[in-house]
């Protein structure tokens, strides 16, 4: 009687748990909670004994996928989605590994939107933090595992849970300690302190979330120290979310002045830039930090402590929060990246030129076969360079961008267009200026181009200082100048190129690597062909593709002017802008074929 009753009580304890689980979460004790396998895909399976939920292929064969998927969610607040999974795979198989995705189906739109992906295997359990930005609009969960090859692949999720508040928070009271990880040293690591753990001398009398001894702090001690100047890094999760504020937590140390406690942050590229430092030892308690934290794109935060010797003492921290809202005495308003962008369709926006000549002039022209209109809609206004009434020898014509803060990383992507040249090199070039207008540096040249065709260029790039992105079309001579075209400049923060591991989002495709989720119902000579450059069939098709230099094509037929040409395919929420409708187009010559307004 003994026995059954504490077994029930477990079992009272463990629904009463499951009763409070936050919606979208389910920690797979008995159920899935109100997460149902999609019933047109492989099932996830409930392990016998409960705690999580699996997909093999002891039943199922490679490629093959399992969907878990939600019920209605609302995130009117920030919010903090936390994964914890495991990928496992065959020993020799890891180049076609199984893929764990995870995406978020908003009411009102026909796709999903991928929100992380992981395919690395592993032998232990891993978490991955998803910061979800708040809104009004309802959504699902959608959690997609693609088996990979081999006889025992394997993907398992063990709690899925979503909370309010930003994933970078943290009072280290549960066991996953919020994804913070420590990067592992011989001699020096964090370690959780308080509660049950009586390991260190340095085990401080209460923590700073509950006040007491059973509470858990993070904690690092010189005990160990062999080597001068070892270091202790804790590292947050990745940030997937832009945000911008006022990043707080309290610490303790002990003999600070053999000690250096500083915090970092880290982004996709590895780049540090150190945001705060401990100038004084402050209080024998808890003491408050506040740091003006900015993250436009993903990021790391790290506290790094570095120790002199092994009596260095030791450093404790705890609850780690964030704000939207500035630190105290901080008003500066975060840099907007749309002020250094321009479709130049009304005017120059924040772009400007010196007084050294007309330059680069904003032009209309009637599209036609022979000449396209403008990127933008084919109907609207460009910039134009090295025009007739600027064609001269030695000719420079500058495009100066708004001032841009430093430290930060910047996306720039344009697309521009090439006329007459014979050469290509540096016809247009785009370069860094310093605030007084001194070059610094130039990042990116055309060296080869199909002629006459919109292209669009990337570029990614960080400097230190206050800086201007010019954009210089070059002249060398009279009988080599020819047209230098020039629209949609558009400025992001962060990098423009996407983790290797992330898929294209689907109904998106610029056909740069393969076909992304779009398929073909037959394969053969008249089915559509990925190309790069013109296609094969003589005085038709496109020159070049429209992003960098891939295209399709269908070949129907034997008639030289069968050709037809797609890229960039691409579908977003919403209606499409109403588009002019354009009646006049001219496969012959007329009189106004290359008229350009200006």
């Amino acid at each position: 009687m003994l026995l059954r009753g504490v077994l029930l009580a477990v079992q009272a304890l463990q629904l009463a748990g499951a009763l409070d689980l936050p919606a979208g979460s389910c920690t797979f004790e008995e159920s899935t909670c109100d997460f149902d396998s999609v019933f047109a895909f492989l099932p996830w399976i409930l392990n016998e004994e409960g705690h999580y939920i699996y997909v093999d292929t002891s039943f199922a064969k490679q490629g093959e996928k399992a969907v878990l998927l939600s019920s209605d969610l609302q995130a009117e607040e920030w919010s903090c989605l936390r994964l914890v999974y495991q990928i496992t795979t065959s020993s020799g198989s890891a180049s076609d590994s199984s893929r764990l995705n995870l995406y978020l189906r908003f009411e009102d739109e026909s796709f999903d939107r991928l929100l992380w992906t992981a395919m690395e295997p592993s032998d232990s359990w891993l978490i991955a933090s998803l910061d979800l930005q708040n809104s009004t609009k309802k959504f699902k969960i959608l959690i997609e595992g693609v088996l990979g090859q081999g006889n025992t692949a394997s993907i398992a999720l063990f709690e899925i849970k979503m909370t309010t508040g930003y994933c970078l928070e943290c009072d280290f009271e549960e066991n996953h300690l919020c994804g913070f990880v420590n990067r592992w040293n011989p001699n020096v690591n964090w370690f959780v302190g308080g509660g049950t753990v009586r390991n260190s001398h340095s085990i401080l009398p209460q923590d700073h979330t509950f006040q007491n001894e059973m509470g858990h702090y993070m904690y690092v001690d010189s005990v160990y120290i062999k080597h001068f100047q070892e270091v202790a890094q804790l590292i947050s999760p990745m940030t997937t979310a832009p945000m911008s504020g006022c990043l707080s937590f309290y610490y303790q140390l002990q003999q600070g002045n053999d000690n250096v406690f500083s915090l970092y942050t880290r982004d996709m590229t590895g780049l540090y830039e150190e945001i705060w430092k401990m100038n004084s030892p402050g209080n024998p308690t808890w003491n408050l930090a506040e740091v003006e934290f900015s993250a436009p794109y993903p990021m790391e935060v790290i506290f790094e402590v570095a120790f002199n010797g092994p009596k260095g003492g030791y450093v404790a921290l705890d609850d780690i929060s964030f704000s939207p809202v500035h630190c105290q005495n901080q008003t500066e308003l975060p840099f907007s990246a749309l002020e250094a962008s321009c479709d130049f369709e009304e005017d120059l926006c924040n772009f400007y030129q010196n007084k050294e000549g007309p330059g680069w002039n904003r032009v209309k022209v009637k599209p036609n076969m022979y000449r396209a209109g403008d990127h933008t809609s084919g109907l609207g206004y460009y910039l134009l360079a090295n025009t007739k009434f600027t064609s001269q020898p030695g000719y420079i014509g500058r495009l100066y961008g708004p001032s841009l803060p430093g430290n930060l990383q910047y996306c720039l992507r344009f697309y521009y267009a090439i006329y007459g040249f014979f050469k290509m090199s540096d016809t247009l070039a785009v370069y860094i200026f310093e605030e007084n207008h001194v070059v610094q540096e130039k990042i990116w040249s055309v060296l080869e181009s199909p002629r006459g065709v919109w292209m669009q260029a990337e570029i990614t790039f960080k400097k230190p200082m206050r800086t201007k992105v010019v954009f210089m079309s070059l002249c060398k001579s009279f009988w080599d100048c020819g047209l230098v075209a020039l629209d949609d400049i558009t400025m992001e923060l962060g990098s423009c190129w996407s983790p290797e591991n992330l898929p294209s989002t689907p109904g998106e495709c610029t056909f740069e690597q393969d076909e992304c989720a779009f398929t073909q119902e037959r394969r053969n000579r008249s089915s559509w062909h990925r190309r790069r450059g013109e296609t094969p069939t003589s005085y038709t098709g496109p020159k070049g593709d429209h992003t960098t230099g891939i295209i399709f094509e269908a070949m129907r037929g034997i008639s030289i002017r069968s050709d037809i040409a797609i890229d960039d395919v691409k579908f977003q929420a919403g209606s499409c802008a109403e588009m002019e409708d354009v009646t006049e187009q001219s496969s012959g010559y007329s009189e106004d074929l290359n008229e350009v307004e200006y």
